[in-house]
């Protein structure tokens, strides 16, 4: 079985914990505030501005050996270049103050899950950052664009306050096929092993994102 299989099979559990978190639930069925959108852009915002310095950690800790999966990270380093400037921007067309957003102070559960991500690929092994990715990349394909639709319909927000949220749900089609093309050549199972077991972590961590979401920003609307 290749590892991207095993990351669908072997991860159920903490994917389905991360998916039932009450305020997902609330979402598809139509019961969300605005301030509920805004905790979880002001959230995103947080570990998003990470993805960058972290990917360039990995980078610089991979051995020789896997040159060529330093090449890929380069790839992802490009293409997610400034993606939490859409976050906050997807904030003020919310009608919030997208600088308060960006000086606010990121709830525990982010702060954790960012901070076990920086440890993984410092003091670990830098392949478990791709357990990461499976998780915030998978969980966008699953969810991101109905998410969009669903609370646009619900709240009557303009497209401009989704950019975010749409760039990672259909364009992420070709990220997810980039993911799985490298994952294949991950053939060592130990290797697998590291990437699976941060998987299930990252499922559990962003997860209790969702659950512990402040629904009242603590900064205020824009002037």
């Amino acid at each position: 079985m290749n590892l991207y299989q095993r990351l669908l099979n072997e991860t159920c559990e903490q994917r389905d914990y991360l998916l039932s978190a009450p305020i997902i639930e609330r979402c598809f069925r139509g019961e969300i505030a605005i301030a509920d959108y805004v905790a979880f852009l002001t959230q995103a915002y947080h570990h998003v501005k990470h993805t960058v310095p972290l990917l360039m950690a990995v980078g610089a800790r991979l051995p020789e050996q896997k040159e060529w999966l330093r090449e890929a990270v380069a790839e992802y380093i490009e293409e997610e270049i400034g993606h939490q400037e859409w976050v906050l921007n997807d904030i003020e067309a919310c009608g919030f103050d997208k600088e308060a957003a960006r000086n606010s102070t990121p709830n525990f559960a982010t702060e954790l899950m960012v901070s076990y991500a920086y440890d993984l690929v410092n003091r670990v092994n830098p392949l478990g950052f791709f357990g990461m990715v499976h998780v915030l990349e998978g969980t966008s394909i699953a969810m991101a664009d109905n998410a969009a639709k669903s609370i646009q319909t619900t709240l009557g927000l303009p497209k401009q306050a989704f950019s975010y949220l749409t760039s990672h749900g259909a364009l992420d089609i070709e990220h997810v096929q980039f993911f799985q093309d490298l994952m294949a050549k991950i053939t060592c199972l130990d290797e697998q092993d590291v990437i699976v077991d941060s998987a299930k972590k990252f499922y559990v961590l962003y997860g209790d994102i969702f659950r512990t979401l402040n629904s009242a920003p603590s900064y205020p609307k824009a002037a």
